[in-house]
């Protein structure tokens, strides 16, 4: 059972590569060109995308905002932590994408916080319609790695 909801026959096992500071360093390096030239800030999502978006704005030098599904009712009550995403053009980083439900979300919440976001960045696209359901929200989806890529290498 996936967070979206659904049931896969195969599990890529994330934490494996974000548990690994070498491994995560290269996947973040291999990101980094993915990442277009006028993003302002990188927002990791919790709890997947934090680590990715860390790694990632070594590699691009960007500020990093770290995106809370819920903003908690104490201390900053803020949605997004770290960078300030107002009036700035933001690219939303996920370590893996099934349906989009979460990027939307979060596109959502940070578009009403002031945020400029068209574009999202994943280390995997497991490629069950994500990418389509996102572009249906004004948001393309790009992807270091799919599904098809994965099962290539197996």
């Amino acid at each position: 059972m996936l967070r979206s909801g659904r049931t896969a026959t195969e599990y890529f096992d994330k934490y494996k590569f974000e548990g690994d500071p070498i491994l995560l360093d290269e996947i973040a390096q291999a990101m980094a060109p993915l990442v277009p030239r006028d993003i302002e800030v990188l927002a990791g999502l919790e709890m997947g995308g934090i680590p990715v978006v860390t790694a990632l704005g070594r590699h691009t030098g960007l500020p990093c905002a770290f995106v809370r599904k819920q903003a908690k009712t104490y201390g900053t009550c803020r949605l997004a932590e770290g960078a300030d995403v107002v009036g700035r053009r933001v690219l939303v980083v996920e370590d893996v994408v099934t349906s989009g439900g979460q990027i939307a979300v979060s596109t959502a919440d940070l578009r009403n916080s002031g945020a400029q976001v068209s574009e999202a960045l994943c280390v995997i696209d497991r490629e069950q319609g994500g990418a389509a359901a996102l572009a249906a929200k004004g948001i393309s989806l790009s992807s270091l790695l799919t599904a098809t890529d994965l099962r290539m290498t197996s």
